[in-house]
Formats: C-alpha cells, sequence, structure tokens
C-alpha cells in the first residue's frame, strides 16, 4: 500500500479508533478533537502539523516522525515518545496532560511544556537543554542521569530533581523552586 501526501488539510472531530489514519505525509495540516486512544498512529510523517483538543491516550506512535509538531490542549497519557523516529523530533506542548508519558532517552534541546500535567513522565537520560517548563506540574516525574543544562523550571510545580545525578548547568529555578532539589535530604524549609 503506498503512503499518501496531505498538505495544508484539517481533520475536525475524527474518530481514528474505529477507523486508522491513512498511512502518509501530513504538512501542515490541522487536527482539531480527534481520538486516536488505544490506536496506531505509528509510521507516520508529521511536518509543522498542530494537533488541538486531541486525545491520544495509550496510542502507539513507534517509528513516527512528528517534525515542528505543536499539540495544544491534548490528552497524551501513557505515550510512549522515545519509540517515535527521533529524526527531526521537534515538539512543543501547551495545556496537555502527558502524564505517565516516556521520553527515556529522547533528544529534545528547546522543548517547551507550557502549562502541562507531567505527572510520573519519566525523562531518563534525556537530553534537555534549554527546555522549558512554565507553570507545568512535575509531580513524580523522574530525572535520573537527565542533562538539563539551561532548562527553565522558574514557574515549574512539584519536581523532585536529585543535582547529584544529573546535568543542571546553567539551569534556572526561582527560590521557592529550591525545595525540588533538596527532597532527597528530607530538609524542612520554612
Amino acid at each position: 500500500m503506498e503512503a499518501s501526501f496531505w498538505l495544508d488539510r484539517e481533520f475536525i472531530k475524527q474518530d481514528y479508533t474505529k477507523h486508522k489514519l491513512p498511512k502518509g505525509d501530513y504538512e501542515n495540516c490541522r487536527f482539531v478533537d480527534c481520538t486516536f486512544t488505544k490506536g496506531f498512529l505509528d509510521n507516520q510523517n508529521f511536518v509543522e502539523c498542530s494537533f488541538e483538543g486531541c486525545d491520544f491516550t495509550n496510542t502507539n506512535i513507534a517509528h513516527t516522525i512528528f517534525n515542528d509538531v505543536i499539540f495544544v490542549d491534548c490528552k497524551m497519557v501513557g505515550l510512549q515518545f522515545e519509540t517515535s523516529n527521533p529524526l527531526l523530533s521537534t515538539f512543543h506542548f501547551e495545556g496537555c496532560n502527558l502524564s505517565v508519558a516516556s521520553f527515556h532517552g529522547m533528544e529534545l534541546p528547546q522543548t517547551r511544556f507550557e502549562d502541562c500535567k507531567l505527572h510520573q513522565v519519566d525523562f531518563t537520560q534525556a537530553k534537555l537543554k534549554g527546555c522549558s517548563f512554565p507553570n507545568s506540574d512535575l509531580k513524580e516525574a523522574t530525572f535520573d542521569d537527565t542533562d538539563l543544562e539551561q532548562a527553565d523550571f522558574t514557574s515549574a510545580m512539584n519536581f523532585n530533581i536529585d543535582p547529584a545525578v544529573n546535568h543542571l548547568k546553567k539551569s534556572k529555578f526561582s527560590t521557592n523552586g529550591l525545595i525540588g532539589l533538596l527532597k532527597k535530604h528530607d530538609i524542612v524549609v520554612t
């Protein structure tokens, strides 16, 4: 079956749990209120696309390319981003629920996680140089051997980052957020 090419198209309120999104290349396309839950979005190519209000809960994204893709108000619980194709991967997340997602070992420089729920997200061994987390909730997110050089946590909440096992050169934290760097020591700050 030959892959298809879609340019400048809008896909609105489509349910791809019953009928799979056709394999192909999607460039400058917009997906609004679409459902991909527990479906297969594998082996796709998305370039300069936006996803708004979509549900990707536990969707298979293996080998999919996300190049300059924006996700706004999407539910992305349990996504295994490290299975996607790392070639040219660039993301922007705004208002998304990424709980229990995994970015294990990925290179995501300059990625922005804005107003996101990142509960129990796995960032182990990821390279997040220059990433920012404005107003994002990182409750129980895992940072282990993670490169966080120049990352911005100034308005992030509930993070627990051990400076002894992560690279934090020139990372930014607010005074209130410093407790997130000391949790392993069980220090009480008042």
